[in-house]
């Protein structure tokens, strides 16, 4: 990437309509949602079912552009997507029985080649209920070879993929703003497994993780003891307060960790977390979008008055995706043993985290306007 001059204007692809929108109304049963598939590529699109009890069309559609920019920023040959359902939290057969629904819903869709994975609100085990109910199996595909295993041994080694590449993009941002080498104060808002794996990354780096937030509120302290933590902390992310160190403080105040002082704020957790109520309240200098969304398109451009750096979900959320479109798209060296594949994987997210956390941060400091949409006309280009 070069200055100012060089960089292409924003495709007007960006702007488009989704390729098709489809509504979910149930196949045997109730499930409530919407399947956005915003790109094909080759007849292919992958992205991930978020299940909450508030999911709208508006943000599938968005989750889904967001999905094809993440594609398209790495290079795989592969379209963005993304699912919906309206559900609540609650677990057992009703839980279970939406699952099923939701499978034989959009088993047309899965066979087809648009492939739905796991988001907020849906687990590996939730996964493995609809590919059942839709008799959905990744390692087939026309037009490709078979995959060795099954898809859960592929994949859910690779679950921290997306803490590994939220990690590279702060590092590296870092690095761009001359904070390499030095222990920087970390808040992460939300402790779920990119949450956890991120706080491991930074730490094990020498950067100390001041506060974490989690459904119950924010905790604090001089420096947190992340190993600690991760042992008391369960599936879902929360935090068991009867097991913490006397020396961490404790707040039930709703978004109280933009009240503790940080040089850098890892979001992992709700949509649009900073919005226009709130970013006059954020703290540190340099923000990562460790979740999906989670800054509103308003508090962006007031961060960007501000002069604050931030690093978009679409550079640096994208590990997960990455590594199930690097199975899809039978790209990854099948034959490697389990280790070394993953390790390849990894190798593979971060060298383009890295390089996109770079070349973002080298438009934005030649320019006043957003650097994505250029850092997307160039990627495209790329693709082609």
């Amino acid at each position: 990437m070069t200055q100012k001059d060089s960089h292409s204007s924003p495709s007007c692809e960006e702007s488009q309509d989704p390729a098709f929108v489809v509504s979910l109304n149930g196949s045997g049963g109730s499930a409530k949602g919407w399947v956005v598939v915003d790109e094909l590529v080759d007849s292919l699109a992958i992205g991930g079912t978020r299940m909450t009890e508030d999911v709208t069309e508006e943000e599938v559609r968005a989750l889904a552009r967001a999905m094809t920019q993440k594609l398209t920023l790495v290079g795989l040959p592969i379209g963005g997507a993304k699912a919906g359902v309206v559900a609540g939290p609650e677990q057992g057969p009703e839980r279970e029985e939406v699952l099923r629904t939701f499978g034989r819903t959009v088993a047309p869709l899965l066979h087809g080649g648009i492939h739905l994975g796991c988001d907020l609100g849906v687990t590996p085990a939730d996964r493995a209920v609809f590919f059942e109910a839709a008799d959905y199996d990744p390692r087939y595909r026309a037009r490709a070879v078979d995959m060795p295993y099954d898809w859960r041994t592929y994949y859910e080694p690779l679950v921290d993929c997306t803490g590994h590449g939220v990690g590279v993009a702060a590092t590296t941002a870092l690095d761009a703003l001359h904070r390499a080498g030095s222990s920087c104060r970390v808040v992460i808002q939300g402790f779920g497994t990119v949450g956890r794996s991120v706080a491991r990354f930074l730490a094990d780096r020498g950067h100390r993780i001041v506060g974490v937030a989690d459904v119950e509120g924010t905790i604090s302290a001089r420096e947190l003891p992340v190993e600690q933590l991760e042992s008391i902390t369960d599936s879902f992310g929360r935090i068991d307060r009867s097991r913490l160190p006397e020396s961490v403080t404790e707040s039930h105040e709703p978004e109280s960790w933009l009240d503790v002082e940080a040089d850098l704020l890892i979001l992992a957790a709700n949509h649009n977390a900073i919005n226009a109520s709130n970013v006059h309240r954020v703290k540190a200098g340099l923000v990562v979008e460790g979740g999906n969304i989670t800054i509103s398109p308003e508090a962006k451009a007031k961060m960007t008055v501000q002069g604050l750096t931030v690093v978009p979900d679409v550079v640096a959320n994208v590990g997960g995706v990455a590594s199930a479109a690097l199975a899809l798209t039978r790209i990854v060296p099948f034959e490697l043993e389990a280790d070394k594949r993953k390790q390849w994987v990894f190798d593979w997210v971060g060298d383009r985290v890295r390089r996109n956390t770079r070349d973002l941060l080298e438009v934005a400091s030649a320019w006043t306007q957003d650097p994505l949409p250029a850092l997307l006309s160039d990627r495209r280009k790329e693709r082609r």
